[in-house]
């Protein structure tokens, strides 16, 4: 337990007390875990060779019946997890040691966040249909359905639009998009990566011709430089957080840039606290230097890139004093990162939302493609650009064409042969109109325009910027389906409730962020008169008349997307049996795509394109009225909301929301330490327990967004990139009053 916890987790909450012959293993001056540097991974315990340490619960007679390896549903990183079942219910999680993207290790949800919220109580077992008066009622799952088909039939075309989920497999988000399309006649369909990663798929897009991460997750322990930007790894993703803390104990040059004191900050070598969206003048200031010190790779730029004229000259406008003016980053420091990057080769780039939920998220995306290609990293081993995905399945959800410009694996719909392709294999007419994303189609039912909305396992009521607004979205619709595990803010707005599985009661595919397509397996059987969510929409298809939803089993469904997409031609259930395959796999002899773009880029040209930026301000800076800057990120102990809401431990370890507030600001708003403050901005306000810590920039607050009863996202703004629309969370103008 002390060697795990010193060696493999980096955390050193456990280790020997005392000497010689009373030596125990022990916490630091002995004190309680909560106050230690314990992460709760659940690593001791399942090496502890003497059962001194064990699950709380645990209990010698709860030995299963039989365990199921399957994929963990929080976080993209992707873990494969044994579920140990006894009596039909799942009794405990561990990690499977021969996961490609855990090795045997998880982290506090994914050990202990799990069998609470699959059995809850709350759990939904039975469709409900809101009555007259606001409530809810149940209602067979015949009756539903008939109802559904037949108010769905008053909305064919664009009055509808469709929401799908990021948490659910690939075959449940392929059958959604294919009802949207094949059935209500719209591509007005959209997964929350529009929330999150959109910039990333727009982005890399651009640039490389794909739009997902370049290199395995393990290939982070051989790079010699990380370059980790607007991501919190050990915190949202931390199984991979324990990648980066392995390359810098092999001895790679670490450099984080936040503006918040991190943990990564305690390995890097060069931290820059930069103001919260000027990543652009940032990343594109240290690219300047890279070519002003000839630390540029000519030959790559030369050989494997397009654009470099107009790229160049853009550089005139991030010269060091404006880059250090703008980012509040000394000179020194940003030519030491270029430095740092350039010459440490190979180098590897990791990212998430701290870079993508933006104003200008896609630019960001676009600047770290720059930085990558002028230094010639990419398309090698343990370099390249690796977006990590904040769900277990939002890669997996755009791959499946759950977004309104294109089909299954990327293909337009703009484009007739596209079009025509997916017409003939689904026996219908479609339409070539790209639709409406998500934010715009909750707007869109404030003018009348979309009148019914099926939302899948998503929950737009806390997750979308501009709370109140979206609210107001979703009482404003006709007609509102939503399929979820539990009574969601979401689904509180539904007029009829359908019951889906979780993952652990259907069998399918996740794809995580490194493109490994993953097997998720049915462990127990649904709970109560709940149903897979790709049965559920296949049977309103069925009502409604459609054809093509005769599947009798998911692997039909992964059949289809194979012969369809390209990418994913020599994927199948029989395949993924033995391990995951990460796409392009493009024929059943293929072993998989680990290592994108090596040596041509997925471009009409098989170029890198470089990109010219400029610099935009956020779309919501401080003033007078209201002086703050408010970002913010995720917890290690929540994940959203709905589930981990659901396990008593959790909620042990992190049960309310908290700003985090730097000394010098609190001081001159009168606030100390635990004192209960409104938080306040342009759209709404919430009361929260305010954080005095030194980890924030004076100037700049912050918050996670896991608890409904003080919902951060009533606070934050709605402003969108203009390519990806995706909104602008990580910054906007608050005032803070002590109560």
């Amino acid at each position: 337990c002390v060697r795990v916890c010193e060696e493999i987790r980096k955390n050193n909450a456990i280790d020997f007390n005392y000497r010689g012959i009373k030596m125990v293993p022990g916490t630091a001056l002995n004190k309680n875990l909560q106050d230690s540097n314990c992460e709760f991974c659940g690593a001791c315990v399942d090496l502890c060779p003497t059962a001194a340490l064990l699950e709380k619960d645990f209990k010698e007679s709860a030995m299963p019946d039989k365990v199921i390896t399957t994929i963990c549903p929080y976080c993209g990183v992707g873990c494969s997890i044994k579920l140990e079942i006894k009596n039909k219910k799942i009794v405990r999680t561990i990690p499977d040691n021969e996961g490609p993207a855990n090795h045997g290790q998880l982290c506090v949800k994914g050990r202990f966040g799990i069998k609470e919220f699959v059995h809850h109580k709350e759990r939904l077992t039975k469709p409900l249909v809101r009555q007259p008066d606001g409530s809810f009622t149940e209602i067979p799952w015949d009756e539903a359905l008939e109802l559904i088909a037949k108010r769905f039939n008053q909305y064919k075309g664009n009055q509808f639009a469709a929401i799908c989920s990021s948490r659910c497999t690939n075959e449940d988000n392929y059958v959604v998009q294919k009802f949207t399309r094949a059935i209500m006649g719209t591509n007005n369909v959209d997964n929350c990566a529009r929330l999150c990663h959109a910039p990333t798929v727009s982005g890399l897009s651009i640039s490389f011709g794909t739009g997902g991460g370049t290199n395995p997750m393990y290939e982070l322990e051989n790079a010699k430089c990380i370059f980790a930007i607007g991501t919190n790894a050990t915190k949202a993703h931390p199984v991979l957080g324990l990648r980066v803390k392995k390359a810098v104990q092999n001895g790679a040059r670490l450099i984080v840039i936040d503006p918040r004191q991190i943990e990564l900050c305690k390995y890097a070598d060069l931290w820059l606290q930069l103001r919260p969206g000027t990543d652009v003048a940032l990343i594109m200031g240290i690219v300047r230097v890279i070519f002003e010190e000839g630390l540029q790779d000519t030959e790559f730029i030369k050989n494997r890139c397009e654009n470099f004229e107009s790229f160049e000259q853009s550089l005139n406008k991030f010269n060091i004093d404006f880059v250090e003016k703008i980012t509040g980053i000394p000179k020194n420091k940003i030519i030491q990162a270029a430095r740092i990057y350039a010459t440490s080769k190979p180098a590897s780039i990791i990212y998430t939302l701290g870079i993508t939920e933006h104003s200008h998220g896609t630019d960001n995306v676009l600047s770290l493609s720059n930085l990558a290609m002028i230094t010639g990293n990419i398309g090698k081993s343990s370099s390249g650009v690796n977006p990590l995905r904040g769900q277990n399945n939002v890669q997996g959800a755009c791959d499946m064409g759950c977004v309104p410009t294109t089909y299954p694996g990327y293909q337009k719909v703009a484009e007739l042969s596209s079009k025509e392709k997916f017409e003939k294999a689904w026996g219908t007419q479609m339409s070539a109109e790209p639709g409406l994303n998500m934010v715009d189609s909750l707007w869109a039912t404030l003018e009348g325009k979309i009148k019914a909305l099926y939302i899948v396992g998503i929950d737009p009521a806390l997750t979308v910027a501009d709370t109140n607004r979206v609210q107001k979205a979703l009482s404003a619709a006709e007609f509102v389906v939503v399929q979820e595990i539990f009574l969601t803010e979401t689904a509180k707005f539904a007029d009829v409730i359908l019951p889906g599985t979780s993952f652990a009661e259907k069998d399918g595919t996740f794809t995580n962020l490194e493109r490994r397509v993953q097997r998720v397996k049915k462990a127990i059987e649904p709970v109560g008169d709940s149903k897979p969510d790709w049965l559920i929409t296949c049977e309103i298809a069925k009502k409604m008349g459609g054809c093509g939803f005769d599947y009798s089993d998911p692997s039909q469904i992964m059949d289809e997307i194979a012969s369809l997409v390209p990418s994913f031609a020599g994927i199948s259930f029989n395949r993924l049996e033995k391990e995951g395959i990460q796409w392009p796999c493009p024929d059943s002899e293929h072993p998989g795509t680990p290592i994108l773009h090596t040596e041509r880029f997925n471009t009409p040209s098989g170029k890198g394109k470089l990109s010219s930026i400029e610099y935009r301000p956020s779309a919501e800076i401080p003033d007078k009225e209201y002086p703050l800057l408010l970002t913010t990120g995720r917890s290690l102990y929540h994940f959203h909301t709905v589930m981990t809401h659901k396990v008593e431990g959790l909620r042990m370890l992190s049960n309310k929301e908290m700003v985090w507030i730097n000394p010098h600001d609190a001081a001159s708003l009168g606030i100390e330490n635990k004192d209960t403050v409104k938080v306040i901005s342009r759209r709404g306000e919430v009361k929260v327990q305010a954080l005095v810590t030194d980890d924030m920039l004076p100037g700049t607050v912050y918050m996670t967004f896991h608890f409904p009863e003080s919902p951060t996202n009533v606070l934050t703004n709605p402003a969108l990139d203009p390519l990806s629309k995706t909104p602008e969370y990580k910054v906007c103008a608050v005032k803070i009053e002590k109560l």
